[in-house]
């Protein structure tokens, strides 16, 4: 186990080319952090390594400048470099970095390599598949690439791209956010993709968190590894906190009709600064997005979740680019991602599991920098703090409710009224969260049937309670509707609203022409129903001539005559002289029938 400090890059033991360190210093890190000062060695001295470091601790860099390094020392020029990330930003934000020194150096100097980037459907495609065009199938030094990508690549010989024989002069791995690339399901494609691979390599593994599944990918992937473990300045090892030392944890206990006036009046105090702000839903990501955008003015807000693909990149490269602003997310933020400076990571909703709230946290206070985070927490989940402080070894401190804040929910109301968008969002939000409230991983603290829906409905400004299964059957006397036909809001937007009043119009026709259609329907359902039942009896009938049943019509009449005598007989409707008298009046077939039926019949008495 490797134990090292941070220092300049000048006292590696290994030097750095002057134009790298050059780079370095313009993009502005003139010291290590301590996992880059600790695998960049060992990685230029052919060493497997298996790094283990908090988010925000400069793993990129740390396999970053070994494979530049590693790159130029090489007299063959076809020597490849494959970078395995989870998440589709992964590759674009290393590329980034790869693409600082290209743009530091000039086309002829000494750092001549390409790199492409292999991401899956989603939100970078068309970028990716343009560099690919114009690169053609060299497959360039470097491959960033997200796993289902790649393995789709190595198999695709039928397109004449033959990854794998082009990766026979493999130099490099870098399994980036490994514990990441397991916990999203990837190990069948990672152990795919290894099987196309040359043994002789050098393999970089690095992880936030060292879990089991990661330590069985180590001994699969990696040959006598030297493993790196990075903690924190003056953290014990036994408590192994997850969370960069500079970081300051805050959490906040109120109602949650409480809630979002609590962030409102904190994002107007901070305007000069830089926020992540998430949500536990796209829904609520769209309905708060648009409810801060008016109500916290003089500062940008933006909003970004799963379901947006194709605009999610351009967002991310906005907000990347401001000094200060707000980015209203979901859990799609959480890991993989980059922003600098970020001040404030404000998690309005818990996390479905405990991991993620570490790495919500770790978008801020990265590489040395300073940096704050608040959850707010309703007061039956207050002992979620002794359980991330248990499970994740990440103390928090309390923060008071602060003072002076403005109810802005009737604001919120009003905005309802004015625009059916806003009020549809808001029902839409409302029923996502509570859906997502059910299914919290940690449902021992998180208890849908201990959640107050009435004071739930009021924070998020609902005009009435949606129908959903989760509410059937309450009462909510504490929550009061407001005294309005909601059918009747209108959109803002006049296009919208004349494709509503086009489509109500055309349902209501629809009603009016099923109501007449129903009458005739219901008729004629009738009818089929009865025409069923004659022709059930008649194929009875033919059914029983056909197996030769010797119990003709008449026989039959008298057994189910004899079969009411005796059910009246069993429950005392008739004496025994009135049963004997209605069997002598059957006639003939009297002593067969007895004989036939009775003891059946006494069974099913």
């Amino acid at each position: 186990m490797e134990h090292v400090t941070e220092g300049s890059w000048e006292s590696l033991p290994v030097s750095l080319h002057p134009r790298v360190l050059g780079a370095l210093r313009e993009l502005g890190f003139p010291y290590m952090t301590p996992v880059q000062s600790a695998t960049i060695p060992l990685f230029m001295r052919n060493k497997d390594v298996a790094a283990e470091a908090v988010t925000g601790s400069g793993k990129t860099l740390a396999f970053v400048i070994p494979i530049l390094e590693i790159l130029l020392r090489r007299e063959e020029k076809l020597k490849k470099t494959i970078i395995i990330t989870p998440h589709p930003r992964g590759p674009v934000q290393i590329d980034e970095v790869l693409s600082h020194f290209h743009r530091i150096t000039s086309p002829n100097c000494f750092l001549c390599f390409s790199q492409i980037l292999w991401i899956g459907a989603g939100i970078w495609t068309n970028y990716v598949d343009d560099r690919f065009k114009q690169q053609g199938v060299s497959f360039g030094n470097i491959i960033v690439a997200t796993p289902g990508r790649l393995e789709d690549m190595f198999r695709r010989k039928a397109e004449g791209l033959d990854l794998a024989s082009c990766v026979r002069s493999l130099d490099v791995l870098v399994l980036d956010e490994a514990d990441r690339l397991l916990d999203m399901g990837f190990e069948a494609s990672i152990n795919t993709i290894l099987e196309f691979l040359p043994k002789q390599r050098r393999t970089g593994l690095f992880s936030a968190t060292q879990t089991q599944e990661v330590e069985n990918l180590v001994r699969a992937g990696l040959r006598n590894p030297v493993r790196v473990s990075v903690k924190e300045k003056g953290v014990a090892a036994s408590s192994a906190q997850k969370t960069p030392s500079r970081l300051e944890n805050y959490y906040m206990v109120c109602k949650a009709d409480e809630k979002f006036n609590q962030l409102v009046h904190f994002l107007r105090n901070h305007k000069q600064e830089k926020h992540l702000v998430f949500f536990s839903t796209c829904a609520c990501v769209e309905y708060y997005g648009k409810a801060l955008e008016a109500l916290v003015k003089g500062v940008k807000i933006m909003c970004i979740h799963g379901k947006m693909k194709y605009k999610r990149n351009k967002i991310f490269m906005e907000f990347r680019k401001l000094q200060s602003g707000i980015l209203v997310c979901t859990d799609v933020m959480a890991r993989g991602i980059d922003i600098p400076e970020v001040n404030w990571v404000l998690q309005y909703d818990p996390p479905s599991n405990a991991s993620a709230f570490v790495h919500r946290c770790g978008r801020t206070a990265r590489i040395g920098h300073g940096g704050s985070a608040l959850v707010f927490l309703l007061p039956m989940e207050e002992s979620y703090i002794n359980f991330l402080a248990i499970n994740q070894k990440c103390p928090l401190q309390e923060m008071k409710l602060q003072r002076n804040t403005v109810d802005l929910l009737p604001k919120l109301k009003s905005m309802a009224l004015a625009d059916r968008a806003v009020f549809e969002k808001g029902m839409k939000a409302f029923v996502s969260h509570v859906q997502a409230y059910a299914k919290h991983e940690c449902n021992l603290i998180f208890r849908l049937k201990d959640l107050d829906f009435a004071s739930l409905a009021q924070g998020f400004a609902l005009l009435r309670m949606p129908k959903m299964p989760e509410l059937r059957g309450k009462q909510f006397p504490d929550f009061v509707p407001v005294d309005v036909n909601t059918d009747t809001i209108p959109f803002k937007d006049k296009i919208r609203e004349k494709q509503r009043q086009k489509l109500l119009e055309q349902q209501r026709r629809e009603k009016t022409e099923n109501e007449g259609r129903r009458k005739f329907i219901k008729n004629k359902a009738w009818s089929k129903q009865k025409a069923k039942k004659e022709k059930k009896k008649k194929m009875n009938e033919k059914r029983k001539r056909e197996e030769g049943s010797d119990i003709e019509d008449e026989d039959m009449e008298e057994l189910l005559n004899d079969t009411r005598l005796l059910k009246k007989l069993k429950k005392g409707k008739i004496t025994e002289e009135e049963f004997e008298k209605g069997l002598l009046t059957t006639g003939k077939r009297t002593i067969k029938t007895v004989d036939l039926g009775i003891s059946d019949l006494e069974d099913d008495c």
